[in-house]
């Protein structure tokens, strides 16, 4: 049986695609997929950049820098975060696959249209957060999605307002996700299921808060 993806219809109608894909001896569009929302990735990065979002830094240089030299820094900006955004697309895309298939034996390619649907979800709530920088000013720490706009009422400690702001509404619906695809094609118990891909998201949200933390202070520093 072959099964011809198409992530739309795989979005709309889980249950009938997920029994599909566990029966599928063959997989058809996976590669042009992985490769379309690869660029897609480049694309909505390199949109993003163009409007300037996450380029505080280099604004704080514009006074010093010649208007040839600042916009070489746009330039330059605009590439590092469309590289940035291929590597990233391709680490959401085969380093998790490759960390659950080696503990479910679930099939490599099967696992990778999990995670284009998973790299398809963070797009689309990329796309969504940027109306709230431009307009509301609104870090994606804070965005109305996150429970990080919460923790920023409750606390003031940086790392705890990035960390639960690395908790959305998206990313809980991904895990959703994951446990259902997994807990479909993975002979083994939905519980240890359950407990891999929690353990899996909170490693993630605690690298992506310290992370933030750190290039904070560094930035501060650097142009402080």
């Amino acid at each position: 049986m072959t099964y011809t993806i198409h992530l739309r219809k795989l979005l709309f109608s889980i249950d009938d695609h997920l029994f599909r894909i566990g029966k599928a001896e063959s997989l058809k569009n996976l590669w042009k997929l992985a490769i379309f929302l690869c660029f897609g990735s480049v694309i909505v990065y390199g949109w993003m950049a163009y409007l300037g979002i996450g380029s505080e830094p280099l604004s704080s240089g514009a006074v010093t820098s010649s208007p040839a030299e600042y916009e070489l820094q746009k330039f330059w900006f605009i590439i590092g975060r469309m590289t940035y955004a291929f590597i990233l697309a391709l680490l959401v895309l085969f380093v998790p696959s490759l960390l659950f298939y080696v503990v479910t034996n679930v099939p490599y390619r099967k696992l990778i249209i999990m995670q284009l649907v998973v790299l398809l979800v963070m797009l689309v709530e990329r796309i969504l957060w940027v109306p709230l920088v431009l307009y509301a000013g609104l870090d994606w720490y804070v965005s109305p999605f996150s429970f990080g706009i919460i923790a920023s009422y409750i606390t003031d400690i940086p790392f705890l307002i990035y960390l639960f702001g690395s908790i959305s509404i998206f990313q809980l619906w991904i895990i959703w996700f994951q446990i259902k695809f997994l807990t479909k094609l993975s002979p083994i118990k939905s519980v240890w299921v359950w407990v891999m891909i929690i353990l899996f998201h909170i490693s993630l949200w605690l690298i992506t808060g310290l992370l933030t933390d750190v290039d904070v202070h560094l930035i501060g520093r650097w142009f402080g």
